[in-house]
């Protein structure tokens, strides 16, 4: 089952014996067994029992509490894993250590390594006109491992994401969507309202992870320190953005599973975002995806996105720890 997301305003969650139930004006919505629950999305308004919240709690599942366009708002987590050492030795890494620079290297190598496995298989099913990006992603990654100040490192990172997202319109091949730029907060077109929903579920499910392993998320290295921010969360889910993301919303854009129909406009702010409908067909793909299978190059053997949140995570760990040499970044090809 995965990660149950619940998007009718108003639902009831509660508890009947070891099953998660969800109802709305006395209709049962779902009824699923909890132990195949990895974790709960509220998106909108809905009502918690007090027993399905001390059930989720005492079996480590988080819920998360969303608007019903992504935007997070909260989170009630269980106990913070144990393992101290785990976080001690994140923040004997904090600020400009060798050991913060390397696993910076590795989120930005990462994540533009995947852009640029993104441009050349576009590139290879016939679209034409993506050599200057992924010129400008080479010439970005290039340099990355000789680049020991953090702030250079993010310097390379914006350029290669601007090298992307130049030409993320082009591997759309749907005549109704249009991409010309990223924009956010909010999402003025379909296409960003999309990146921007799907971003948010990924936050949740690689702070999950996080808190699995037993890291603190708000001491990051990439993304800097900043009240209320889960800064570790969003350095490990850099890597994922193209994998899990992007490669979901240019499917279901270019399979058509998603019409314009299932998106509506703010009249004052132009704000962009999903129909009712339009939001439980991205959710169901997104799910999908998660739970789709691949080697994993560092494992050595198959697993779903879903794991390899918690993999990656627990591979950052080793090499804090002094474990492993060197933190691998999950890059596919």
């Amino acid at each position: 089952m995965g990660t149950v997301y619940i998007s009718t305003d108003d639902a009831f969650i509660g508890k009947t014996d070891e099953r998660l139930r969800v109802r709305a004006q006395k209709e049962t919505l779902l009824d699923v067994p909890l132990i195949k629950v990895d974790g709960v999305v509220i998106l909108g308004r809905a009502t918690v029992s007090p027993a399905a919240l001390i059930e989720l709690l005492e079996r480590k599942i988080p819920l998360s509490f969303m608007t019903g366009t992504g935007r997070f708002l909260g989170r009630l987590e269980p106990e913070l894993n144990k393992n101290i050492f785990v976080r001690s030795a994140q923040w004997q890494a904090a600020g400009e250590t060798p050991q913060s620079v390397h696993a910076v290297q590795g989120f930005i190598r990462g994540k533009l390594k995947n852009y640029r496995s993104m441009l050349l298989r576009s590139q290879r099913e016939g679209i034409t006109g993506l050599e200057a990006g992924i010129t400008r992603l080479e010439q970005a990654i290039h340099p990355i491992n000789q680049t020991s100040i953090i702030d250079s490192l993010r310097g390379l990172e914006g350029a290669g994401s601007a090298a992307y997202f130049t030409h993320f319109g082009q591997l759309i091949r749907n005549g109704d969507f249009t991409f010309k730029t990223r924009n956010r907060r909010p999402p003025t077109d379909p296409v960003n309202a999309l990146l921007s929903f799907g971003y948010a579920l990924l936050l949740h499910d690689v702070q999950g992870a996080i808190n699995i392993v037993g890291f603190d998320p708000y001491l990051g290295y990439l993304h800097t320190q900043r009240y209320g921010r889960p800064s570790l969360a969003l350095d490990l889910l850099e890597e994922f953005r193209p994998l899990v993301v992007d490669a979901m919303v240019l499917s279901a854009l270019n399979r058509k599973a998603l019409s314009p129909e299932d998106f509506s406009t703010e009249s004052l702010s132009h704000a962009v975002s999903l129909t009712d409908e339009g939001r439980r067909k991205f959710l169901r793909l997104y799910e999908q995806k998660k739970q789709s299978k691949f080697k994993h190059p560092v494992m050595g053997k198959q697993c779903t996105y879903q794991e390899a949140f918690e993999i990656q995570t627990r591979l950052l760990a080793k090499y804090l720890m002094g474990e492993t040499e060197q933190y691998p970044p999950l890059i596919l090809k």
